[in-house]
Parts: C-alpha cells; sequence; structure tokens
C-alpha cells in the first residue's frame, strides 16, 4: 500500500488526523523535499519535530530519489506500508501524479489524504478563486538562460480579465554545472526566489514586448510564508512590492485581474500604504 499523504503549509501539525492514521500505520515514511517546505524548512529540528509527532524516522526524498529511484520506493510499497509526506496538496506537483500511475499500473493500492495548497490558500488575500486564469512558474534566470513561456500565459490570462497565480522558483539539491560537466555529485546552495527577483524578472521580460501586457504600475499581491502564523500579505502595485523585504521563504505573487467591489474591500486590508 502506498499512501501519499499532503502535510498542509506550515508545520507538522498541519497534517489532517486522517494523515496522521496513515502514517502511524507505515513501515516506512518519505517526504518529498523538493517542490515545497513546511515553515521549519529542512531544519533538523523542524525534521525531528516531525518524527516524534509521527513516532517514526523520516527519509528525506529529494529530486534525484523521486524521479530516479522511485521503483526503490513502489517496490517497498509492494510488500509492505509506506507513505509519501508532501508539502501542500498530493497532486500539486506533476511528479507525484506520475508516482500514482506507476503504482497502479504495478497493481499496488494507493490511498491519498489531500491537505491545504497554495492553490486554494491564496483565497485569503480576498481575490476569488474561480476569477483566477492559468498558474505560472517563474524560474530562476540564468546568464545563459532566460525563460519566457509564462509571459504568454500572463497576457492570455490578463485579457479574459483573470488573475495570475505566480509560482516562484525554489532550488534544493540542484548539481552544480561544474559537477554535471565533469560526472561528480556537488550541489549548489538553496536558494528560493523572492517576490522582489520575480518583479524584476517579470519586468525585463516585459520590455522585449511592444503592447505589454503589465507595467510596474500594475496591480499585485505579494505573499510570504502563506498558511504561517508569520505571513505576509500585501497588496500594491509592481514598484511599490518591489520595494517591500518580504522576509523568509516561500514566497508567491499574484498578478489581478479586474477586481470586483468584494474583492476590492478585502484587498483593501492588505494594501500598501508608502
Amino acid at each position: 500500500m502506498l499512501y501519499i499523504i499532503g502535510l498542509g503549509l506550515g508545520d507538522e501539525k498541519d497534517i489532517t488526523l486522517k494523515g496522521l492514521e496513515a502514517v502511524k500505520k507505515c513501515d516506512k515514511v518519505y517526504m518529498e523535499a523538493y517542490t515545497s517546505l513546511l515553515s521549519f524548512g529542512l531544519s533538523t529540528n523542524g525534521i525531528s519535530n516531525l518524527e516524534k509527532l509521527y513516532g517514526k524516522p523520516i527519509i528525506l526524498a529529494d529530486r534525484e530519489m523521486v524521479e530516479e529511484k522511485a521503483h526503490e520506493i513502489l517496490s517497498e510499497a509492494d510488500h509492505g506500508h509506506v507513505a509519501f509526506l508532501v508539502v501542500g496538496d498530493p497532486f500539486g506537483a506533476t511528479t507525484h501524479t506520475d508516482l500514482v500511475v506507476r503504482a497502479n499500473k504495478m497493481g499496488i493500492e494507493v490511498k491519498v489524504v489531500h491537505n491545504a495548497s497554495v492553490m486554494n490558500a491564496i483565497g485569503v488575500c480576498g481575490l476569488q478563486l474561480y476569477r483566477y486564469g492559468e498558474t505560472v512558474s517563474i524560474p530562476f534566470f540564468t546568464e545563459t538562460w532566460r525563460p519566457d513561456s509564462f509571459y504568454e500565459k500572463i497576457q492570455r490570462n490578463r485579457m479574459m480579465g483573470l488573475h495570475t497565480l505566480c509560482l516562484l522558483d525554489i532550488r534544493v539539491k540542484e548539481p552544480t554545472l561544474e559537477s554535471l560537466c565533469r560526472g561528480r555529485k556537488a550541489y549548489e546552495p538553496p536558494r528560493y526566489m523572492t517576490i522582489n527577483t520575480a518583479i524584476e524578472q517579470l519586468l525585463e521580460i516585459v520590455q522585449a514586448h511592444e503592447e505589454p501586457a503589465y507595467t510596474e504600475d500594475t496591480e499585485c499581491v505579494g505573499l510570504a510564508r502563506l498558511g504561517n502564523e508569520d505571513q505576509m500579505i500585501v497588496a500594491g502595485t509592481m514598484k511599490q512590492l518591489q520595494l517591500i523585504d518580504f522576509g523568509a521563504p516561500l514566497h508567491c505573487l499574484v498578478i489581478t485581474g479586474p477586481t470586483h467591489p468584494v474583492e476590492e474591500e478585502m484587498l483593501d486590508f492588505y494594501r500598501c500604504r508608502t
């Protein structure tokens, strides 16, 4: 049996009762550690708190393990009970869908326990969920790689009068370019994109277009540490948000479309006053 269990967005207390019961049944517990992170990141103390609550050791599953050694996890699930823990909701990343498909093809029973994710918790800012268009991911630019495929999606959303949720890049245990060239494993230090960097890249990309989908005066909402006690939400123009220190990760950004009066009332609670 393979249990895929959502952990929510905050800390060890956000797991559901159903999820906790499932974890306690399992022989092995893996925790996916690269598409998102709980408030304590990968700190030893944070993981220890999870282990105390579950009464079991946790194996951190990085990208390499999940994408290249998934057969080992599935083999264990074929002969026992295995929990695969996911920050947010289990289907917030395509990798987890692939795991379910492979398990089903192997005849392994799969049970899913859902939880809150950024896709529904984003409603806290007051923008109505059914007024969002396609979600986009914004990756870190490098000197030689500056992708802009997200721009057209933002443009389509804005043409349809819809808001755009921008998920910002997380780079955890990513191999260095040198290590890839030499065939030796060495990893970059963890990096988490800030709202400030995301806006800088968005404004760089828009300069190449004659009819910009947005400008520095476009209204947005910046959110940091969503679902945590110290979450931070600020509504303002791109120009205003770029000057704000949103603090520790994780960050995300909403580019707003036309707003309903009720949405405006909620946004006023978070409006940047500078």
